[in-house]
């Protein structure tokens, strides 16, 4: 049975998407089946995969209004290892869509049943707000992974996630929780990020990832070519810390 994962945080910028794609292409290195969801009208996630997401002909869109199944809509992307549910500027329409239509924020946990047993892992890709789109992630995950840099601002935005899990746990799926907080674009050299690293170790236990992503230009540049950082450059140290985040993902799904 598949476990399925949100890649969230209410704050932009954060690497969530860098960090979906990696986590995937990781994933996918250490022999999982693992499929993405594009959350994000952006479709960032569906680029960054080697998907073109203007050549879509079924999107994440589709699924959400029940006129594809995910294994119609879904793309393998033979350069990253990984399917793709993808999506594009269709996809912002779709909020407006889904507030009249029943289960409107359980629209994806249905679609996401019917292909539990194709996949180890479901990575959900999802937009920087709380949304009717967000929703619909959090309804069909088993957790939420939040990446976060270790800056006093980011710190500020986690307790506000902290909330909106609670009350999604509360009120619409109780299988909900913090999986764990994955610090990226981190920087040792500088002691504010020592600080708020040792702030979330102190405050959060367990619940923060051994592994730690450091800042790396070759992650950064690894979008502009349409793949994930550890298929652009496998031995960079960017790739090579995703790599071992995998592994930790699937130590830690073992022990749930």
């Amino acid at each position: 049975m598949a476990k399925i994962f949100c890649v969230a945080n209410q704050k932009g910028g954060v690497g969530k998407t860098t960090t979906t794609v990696n986590l995937a292409a990781g994933l996918a290195k250490v022999g999982q089946r693992v499929l993405v969801v594009d959350l994000d009208p952006q479709g960032n996630a569906t680029m960054g995969s080697g998907i073109d997401k203007r050549a879509l002909e079924l999107s994440v869109y589709d699924v959400l209004l029940e006129s594809a199944s995910v294994k119609e809509a879904k793309q393998t992307s033979e350069k990253v290892g990984y399917d793709v549910l993808g999506a594009n500027r269709e996809l912002a329409g779709a909020e407006v869509e889904l507030v009249d239509l029943e289960r409107r924020e359980r629209r994806l946990k249905g679609a996401l049943a019917a292909a539990n047993d194709d996949y180890d892992f479901v990575l959900i890709d999802c937009p920087p707000s709380l949304s009717m789109l967000t929703l619909n992630g959090l309804c069909c995950a088993h957790g939420v992974v939040v990446p976060m840099q270790c800056e006093y601002f980011a710190l500020e935005g986690l307790s506000d996630l902290v909330n909106t899990i609670k009350q999604v746990h509360a009120n619409l799926n109780a299988d909900l929780q913090i999986i764990g907080l994955l610090r990226v674009m981190f920087d040792p050299r500088i002691t504010l990020q020592n600080q708020v690293s040792d702030q979330l170790k102190q405050h959060f236990g367990d619940k923060v990832f051994d592994t730690v992503i450091p800042r790396n230009v070759r992650l950064a540049e690894a979008p502009s070519y349409g793949l994930p950082g550890v298929v652009f450059d496998p031995s960079s140290k960017g790739a090579q810390a995703f790599v071992d985040f995998a592994r930790e993902m699937v130590r830690r799904v073992g022990r749930m």
